[in-house]
Parts: C-alpha cells; structure tokens; sequence
C-alpha cells in the first residue's frame, strides 16, 4: 500500500493523534501467538504481524486468524536471514518468497515488508522491497526488547517508558514475558489516551507526517 507523501522507511506514524501501533515478528510457538492475538482483541486493540515465511509454510492457518482478528500481516523475509548483509539476488528471493506466501494464503502480499535482523533497511533492499510491490519499508520508534526475554515487568517498562503518539512498537511472538506483559501494557497505553490499531490504521490517523527511520542498527527482529 502506499501512502502519498510518506517517505520509503517509515519509523513512526503522525504525533498529533492518539493512536500506536503494535507490531510483531511472526515467528514461534503459534500457541503463544494464538494467545498474544486473543488478548490484543479482549482489549480491543489491533496489531500489524509481520510473518516469517517459513512460519507461514509451518502454521499457514495463523495468516487467516491474523486477519479474521481484525488485524493486519506484513512480510519479514522468507527465512529471517541478515536481509541486509545479502547479495541483491538474495534478498530480493527473501521478500519475493514471503510475499508469494502471503499472497497464496491471503489473496495479497500485505501491506508492509520490514527486514529481518535490521532496525531500518539499507538502500538498496529499500529498493528492492519496493520493486517487490512494498513501497514503504515499516521500521520502529520503539524497541520492547521482548526478544531478549528480561521478564513482562522490563517489557512493559520499556514499552511505556518510550511510547508516545505515533510510535510504532517492536515486539515478538515466541515469548511468554511478551503475552504476560501485554495487558499491562494496553492497560498503560489506555491510562494515556493511547488506543493500539493496525500500523496501516496509524498512518491514516490525524497529525503530522511519518518520518523515515534512523541509522540501521542490527538486531534479532
């Protein structure tokens, strides 16, 4: 999908309204994702998933139960390699893959790509994920640091201790401080006005422009 206006890497929605969105890497125990979703929908809130192909290949029924959830799925390369550190060939196989997964499972190749093992995306997978059919790469404001499993207490304190309006969150299915750590963190967003919706949802809220992302940084996402 693109969004006139928008810069290709986008870290964070618009800062006048009040809306945040909550993102996954989709990849892992698909109980622990079944439970993360069913969560996010007592709360009312709605996630982006960005899935891992060969998660798709494992638990091809998780892409329909994303979206019956009223969620959205985005692509996070075919085998979550170091996208970026790849040969052009490579990389584009490792967006176009997912994105052939998606679109067998969903009708269509979501709206977003975000690089594997990458905060931002460099130039030329920028360029790559666009000719894949992504014009806009989806990075982060806000690291939960879940993947590195410090305990809910340290998610959710993290996560509240960054958020503010427009902020696009990183977190992970796959680990169990996450889905405990959820609660209080929807609880503490609503305690500040903040509702979680889709990262597409975010980018059509009211406020001041998204911005393209800073430098790339490596990590397990």
């Amino acid at each position: 999908m693109r969004f006139p206006g928008l810069p290709p890497q986008i870290t964070h929605g618009p800062r006048g309204g009040n809306t945040v969105a909550l993102t996954f890497h989709g990849q892992g125990d698909p109980e622990l994702a079944r439970s993360l979703l069913s969560e996010a929908e007592r709360a009312g809130a709605r996630v982006t998933v960005l899935a891992v192909g060969t998660w798709l290949d494992e638990q091809p029924e998780l892409a329909r139960r994303v979206l019956d959830g009223g969620h959205e799925l985005g692509n996070h390369t075919m085998r979550h390699r170091a996208v970026c550190a790849l040969p052009a060939d490579e990389a584009y196989a490792e967006i176009t893959e997912c994105a052939d997964r998606l679109r067998r499972l969903t009708g269509t190749i979501g709206s977003w790509f975000r690089p594997s093992r990458a905060r931002t995306a460099t130039d030329l997978v920028t360029g790559l994920a666009a000719r894949a059919g992504y014009p806009h790469v989806l990075s982060y404001d806000v690291d939960s640091q879940d993947f590195q499993d410090p305990g809910p207490d340290a998610v959710r304190d993290t996560i509240l201790g960054r958020v503010r309006a427009g902020s696009v969150v990183s977190l992970h299915f796959g680990h169990p401080g996450t889905l405990t750590a959820l609660p209080t963190v929807l609880d503490g967003l609503r305690g500040r006005g903040l509702r979680a919706v889709t990262a597409t949802e975010l980018m059509h809220s009211d406020g001041v422009p998204a911005t393209a992302g800073p430098g790339r940084r490596t990590d397990t996402g």
